[in-house]
């Protein structure tokens, strides 16, 4: 399972908000809410916030094993 709990603690450190992706860098509603119930995101939605935040992947998301995961 990907977790953005990073992504939260990321955000809470830098000088954005929910409000300011929204209305200056034009990241949807829906995105945030994705990103708040770890639900699917791309990964040029994840470079967009690496570039807006100035942080790594690892700031935005972490992998955890998980029960849920897909079977391979």
């Amino acid at each position: 399972m990907i977790d953005y709990r990073p992504f939260w603690e990321t955000l809470e450190r830098s000088g954005e908000n929910w409000y300011t992706l929204t209305k200056k860098h034009h990241i949807s509603d829906s995105t945030l809410h994705r990103l708040k119930h770890n639900k699917d995101i791309s990964m040029r939605t994840v470079n967009d916030l690496c570039r807006i935040l100035c942080c790594r992947i690892e700031d935005i998301a972490v992998y955890i094993p998980s029960e849920e995961d897909q079977k391979l």
